[in-house]
């Protein structure tokens, strides 16, 4: 049952990263096909993350209230139903009316998944599990640029996601009494924390900017990787649109490989060097000839960082305040989702989109400056 119950976390994470990297390979697209700028697409990114952040901060209650399983069914239930009103949104603003739902959805599985896993198996497995997010992440953007090539359709690719996330929303509310089974011997080892006592929590502030600095960076990379390579080098959006995806193939290929070895590295030294590859990521992006080798590079970089934060969340902290502490984690990680991406679209917009790798190489000395603050304050 351990391992059974592992592989449908595992599911569960790649339909939670299906979706996340379609916006990224279809705006070219979808900002013409709707007659809004190419900065617009922060704005679907801000209503997508500010739902996650409210779902994020309720994810303890929820969660604890009527279980892992059923709220990741329901959860993944609820971004399939959003997906599909994507497929057949004919304006702007119904794709934002969409969003709403979206968010919501997304931010309660994550959370709540993410803290089962810190709480019940090893750092290997907690990489692999967001290896396994990489794995929907990458595929996305596949599958968008099948349905713009066959089919000349955006709309056509988010129908083909929303498919995939309704068959698995079946399996997982199938599934859902095991999730019941673990949860019940670990209920009394955890404790509610309001938000006021959780920010006065030593070292909390500094990991939720690191945090945010962490998928503020990753996200910029994978939703602006197609608008970059297109404006910047003039490749074809159609093909674009695949290479969009080299971002999170290296995401998906680093926390495989980290999963061999994280548990015999400490969480010091896995950010360090993390930051260090991030760095040289950024730097390869703003050649030409390189510059998709850069975007693998920096998905490998920014790869073992946010399983690092949360697995080590329970032994930085005391586990049992974990549920709460993960939750704000979540939360603060999609403030940057909504933060930096939107910025850096209204940048652009002024500037250029050469600023891309610049805008990367900042949120980097960034995580750099928080992080060992951070591993001064706990040690």
């Amino acid at each position: 049952m351990y391992f059974f119950l592992l592989a449908i976390i595992y599911v569960a994470f790649i339909s939670l990263g299906l979706p996340d990297a379609l916006l990224g390979s279809a705006w070219p697209s979808m900002h013409q096909y709707l007659n809004v700028p190419v900065s617009y697409a922060g704005i679907v990114t801000i209503i997508i993350a500010a739902g996650t952040v409210i779902s994020s901060l309720k994810s303890d209650y929820l969660t604890r209230k009527y279980g892992t399983g059923l709220i990741t069914a329901c959860s993944v239930a609820l971004t399939a139903c959003a997906l599909f009103g994507f497929s057949i949104s004919q304006s702007f603003f119904v794709l934002c009316l969409f969003a709403i739902p979206y968010g919501l959805g997304a931010g309660a599985v994550d959370a709540g998944i993410n803290n089962y896993v810190a709480l019940h198996y090893k750092s290997s497995h907690m990489n692999w599990l967001h290896s396994f997010w990489g794995v929907g992440a990458s595929i996305g953007p596949y599958i968008m640029a099948f349905a713009l090539i066959n089919f000349n359709s955006w709309n056509g690719g988010y129908r083909i996601v929303s498919i995939i996330q309704i068959i698995l929303t079946c399996f997982l509310f199938i599934t859902i009494p095991l999730w019941k089974k673990k949860e019940h011997t670990s209920k009394e080892e955890t404790e509610i924390l309001s938000l006021k006592q959780i920010l006065k929590v030593k070292g909390v502030i500094l990991i939720l900017i690191t945090f945010f600095c962490c998928c503020a960076f990753e996200h910029t990379a994978g939703i602006w990787a197609t608008t970059y390579l297109t404006n910047h080098y003039g490749i074809d959006p159609n093909i674009a649109a695949s290479y969009g995806a080299y971002v999170y193939l290296g995401i998906t290929g680093g926390r495989f490989a980290c999963g061999f070895f994280s548990n015999k590295v400490g969480y010091k030294t896995l950010v360090r060097g993390s930051l260090v590859v991030m760095l040289v990521g950024t730097i390869l992006i703003n050649i030409q000839a390189l510059c998709l080798l850069g975007l693998i590079i920096v998905g490998v970089g920014v790869s073992p960082v946010f399983p690092a934060i949360i697995h080590y969340t329970p032994i930085n902290f005391e586990a049992k305040y974990s549920g709460a502490i993960i939750g704000i984690e979540m939360a603060s990680a999609y403030v940057g989702i909504i933060a930096a991406p939107a910025i850096f679209g209204f940048i652009s917009e002024h500037l250029s989109i050469g600023i891309y790798p610049f805008y990367l190489g900042m949120l980097v000395l960034l995580m750099v400056i928080f992080s060992e603050t951070f591993n001064k304050v706990i040690s």
